[in-house]
């Protein structure tokens, strides 16, 4: 006699322990919905000059005290700090992938490396069209939404994060990786808005932006690694 499947129908395959019921542009609602449903807000009140906009000018005079420390923490987000940070990363993750087998090894870097390029191809269209002036403690120019260091850092620092987390077995060593990265991000963010090289709001506009890259870049990675690393890291 046939034995029926787990839902009665005869011949029906059991569930694979571990495969999410939902499917696959579900799981990705969340992450990537609700970071670009905030970017399009805020962006929305910038451009509109609404009320986020003049609570955000209030929190700024308040947080603004340039200060030597909160340069060298805003300089962190430079391409010339950030971007060496993430090539050692990607080279890193390239080697590990292939030495280990790892199936497609090549796609973690080089999605890696296209987010990083798509930074500038949506910060810098975003700025052109808000045109938002900056604080009073900069020189008069538009164009400060929103935040390309931030964007920079978030995309360089979180990326490494993401790239090397995999290939390190020990619990300790992966949330100093992490604790690491999201010092680094909150770091350039602080150091921008005391400095007040930002308003507020621009370097949250850019957590937001970051944070969908990187949530692409994750998709990109777990496709492009089908093996558990054997490595002892």
């Amino acid at each position: 006699m046939r034995r029926s499947g787990p839902a009665g129908r005869p011949g029906s395959s059991p569930p694979v322990p571990g495969r999410p019921a939902s499917s696959f542009p579900s799981l990705l609602l969340l992450p990537l919905g609700l970071p670009a449903l905030l970017l399009a807000l805020i962006t929305w009140q910038v451009v509109a000059g609404g009320p986020l906009v003049r609570a955000d000018e209030r929190l700024s005079r308040v947080l603004v005290r340039p200060d030597g420390f909160s340069e060298l923490l805003a300089d962190l987000g430079d391409v010339q700090v950030a971007l060496p940070v993430l090539a050692t990363a990607l080279a890193c993750a390239a080697w590990r992938g292939r030495a280990a087998g790892a199936d497609r090894w090549w796609l973690p870097p080089l999605a890696g490396a296209a987010a990083m390029a798509l930074v500038p191809l949506l910060v810098v269209p975003l700025k052109e069209w808000t045109a938002r002036p900056g604080t009073p403690v900069v020189p008069p120019a538009v164009g400060y939404f929103p935040s390309g260091h931030t964007a920079t850092a978030v995309v360089a620092y979180g990326g490494a994060v993401l790239l090397l987390l995999p290939w390190l077995r020990s619990a300790l060593a992966r949330r100093t990786l992490v604790a690491t990265g999201a010092v680094l991000v909150l770091g350039v963010s602080f150091g921008l808005v005391r400095r007040g090289y930002h308003w507020p709001l621009d370097v949250v506009a850019s957590w937001c932006l970051g944070a969908v890259l990187l949530v692409c870049l994750r998709v990109a990675s777990g496709r492009g690694r089908s093996r558990r690393p054997d490595s002892s890291g």
